[in-house]
């Protein structure tokens, strides 16, 4: 009897074997079958399949997806004909930069001129070519090059004192793409009718100076100021959105030419949590603002000292050429006074985020670099107040840095005469009466409540309250103090006369009051662009300076009618 029980149970356990072995092996043939399908998959997909399914900043930063395809043939051709197109380029290039370099010549030079002009036997390499979707009616080409060239440049110097040098222009190494633009496109041989070229990016370029027979640093600063010229006259002659135009067949082709397409209204409102540059105290920030990096272009703000949290409120305009590729750059400096100025970080916007119309608040976080996106280290952020204004849209928008945008309708019609009809001024006019724009009225402020502020006090309470201060005019005010509270509910509302509504700020300080003193607590700082804008709004702040809290406030502007000499 044993024996029997004890076959049916080796067959029982022995069946239950077999079944999980089948059942194994048919699960790790379909596992198999499926990764084969996965890989497969893989192998069928596309660039822009692995875009979608992971977006950029996941990948490494070793991953490149490049669109552009080699060019090896046209290298080997330009190799050849080289010797040709450097006698031919040589003296186009010598006569268009020759002017630039003396608009940007320093002013301990009395002449700036070339007196030899070769590009060398060593032809460029293009290592690749790519098609910009663009409109309709034309070609738009970037081919990416790199150059290191034997070039023969002799810059002929003559200072004010007298004496004449010769300096040489050696070592060049240059990486960048250019832009070739075939426009319009016509049903006539070659079927465009003009070819448009421009350096579209530039990623490198260096170089050596030397003074033929002598040492340049004999005369200090001027190897930099050299330097500094020819930096200067690439950027304003041949950098984009500037760009040569070559007619091909006969015909106007105006249109092709730079011309300015809006205005950038930016404000410089703060910065915060700034890297300290010293030692001994605080960084002495500085911010420099530019769309094109042109000496007569660039904006510097104000130095604030011995601070890491600067408050500059400054206004500034930008003209725009390209509204699709440009970008306004922020950098932060730490003033050293005599001393080179130490950059704290930069920062930048790309003007085809922003709708045209329609003022943009925004905090940027400064990085190192613009080209090197690997630095994760925080240096602080910058805050900016962005409106972009295309030309001839102006009747669609509210621009309130407009001169007219201040001007009542009565004001419109006394300057303007009886019937209204506006006189005609020149552009520098305007521009001068754009910065002296002024928007008076009354600022009506409702401090609501405050939550989750952060413990102050050993009991783990607080006993809040709001200062209010415009920056401008030094008008104060300030809340009751509400007891035992990190989530106080005020609900009082104050009334500020301002003079100058574009260019005031309205600072909220919230401190917990103490018997013997008061301990601060964060901030919130607001310019008065939106309330002009909008009339009020209601919104939920973020403290500055606080692990947390935030303060709810109701605005409100009521403008006032003031008569302005005509």
């Amino acid at each position: 009897m044993g024996f029997i029980v004890g076959l049916l149970i080796g067959l029982v356990v022995g069946l239950g074997i077999i079944v999980l072995f089948v059942r194994s092996e048919n699960s790790r043939s379909k596992l198999r079958n499926e990764l084969a399908k996965t890989v497969a998959a893989f192998a069928r997909m596309t660039v822009e399949d692995s875009r979608k399914i992971l977006p950029a900043q996941f990948y490494p930063s070793w991953v490149v997806f490049s669109q552009r395809q080699k060019l090896n043939w046209l290298n080997q051709h330009l190799t050849k004909i080289w010797p040709y197109v450097d006698k031919a380029a040589s003296d186009l290039i010598k006569a268009s930069v020759e002017p630039v370099l003396e608009q940007y010549r320093p002013i301990i030079l009395s002449s700036l001129k070339f007196s030899k002009f070769t590009l060398g036997s060593v032809a460029p390499q293009f290592t690749g070519v790519s098609i910009v979707e663009d409109e309709a009616d034309g070609v738009t080409m970037e081919m990416e090059m790199q150059w290191d060239a034997n070039s023969s440049i002799i810059l002929d110097i003559k200072t004010y004192l007298g004496v004449s040098l010769p300096v040489q222009v050696k070592d060049i190494g240059f990486t960048g793409v250019f832009r070739l633009i075939f426009k319009p496109l016509v049903n006539e041989f070659p079927c465009f009718g003009a070819v448009c070229f421009s350096l579209r990016k530039k990623k490198k370029l260096d170089f050596t100076l030397k003074v033929i027979g002598g040492d340049i640093s004999t005369i200090p600063g001027l190897s930099d100021a050299i330097e500094s010229t020819i930096r200067d006259a690439i950027e304003d002659s041949i950098m984009w959105p500037v760009r040569k135009i070559i007619p091909i067949l006969p015909g106007d082709y105006s249109d092709l030419e730079l011309k300015p397409v809006g205005m950038l209204e930016v404000k410089l409102v703060q910065a915060r949590d700034l890297t300290n540059k010293d030692i001994i105290g605080k960084s002495d920030p500085y911010a420099v603002l530019y769309v094109r990096p042109l000496p007569n272009r660039t904006k510097k703000s104000k130095t604030i000292n011995n601070e890491l949290n600067p408050i500059w409120n400054e206004h500034y305009e930008f003209i725009i050429e390209d509204a699709t590729t440009q970008h306004l750059v922020v950098r932060i400096y730490d003033d050293e006074g005599f001393q080179a100025a130490e950059l704290i970080g930069c920062a930048q916007v790309q003007l085809k985020e922003l709708e045209p119309g329609k003022v943009k608040d925004v905090w940027l976080n400064l990085v190192k670099d613009l080209e090197i996106q690997r630095d994760t280290k925080y240096r602080g952020q910058v805050h900016l107040e962005l409106l972009y204004c295309p030309f001839g849209t102006e009747n669609s928008f509210t621009n309130p840095f407009s001169s007219n945008f201040s001007m009542t309708s009565l004001e419109k019609v006394l300057k303007g005469g009886v019937n209204g009809t506006e006189a005609i001024e020149n552009e520098k006019t305007v521009t001068q009466k754009k910065k002296e724009v002024i928007i008076r009225g009354v600022l009506s402020v409702s401090v609501i409540s405050a939550e989750d502020l952060p413990v102050v006090d050993l009991m783990g309470k607080a006993d809040p309250y709001v200062v209010l201060t415009m920056k401008k005019s030094e008008a104060r005010n300030k809340t009751r103090v509400v007891n035992d509270s990190l989530n106080p509910v005020w609900n009082q509302m104050f009334d500020f006369v301002v003079e100058d509504g574009l260019h005031d700020m309205l600072i909220l300080e919230v401190w917990d009051h103490d018997t013997f003193g008061k301990d601060y607590m964060g901030r919130c700082i607001l310019t008065l662009t939106r309330v002009i804008l909008e009339g009020e709004y209601k919104d939920s702040l973020q403290l500055q300076g606080a692990k947390s809290g935030k303060l709810n406030l109701y605005l409100k502007w009521m403008p006032q009618p003031i008569f302005r000499d005509s």
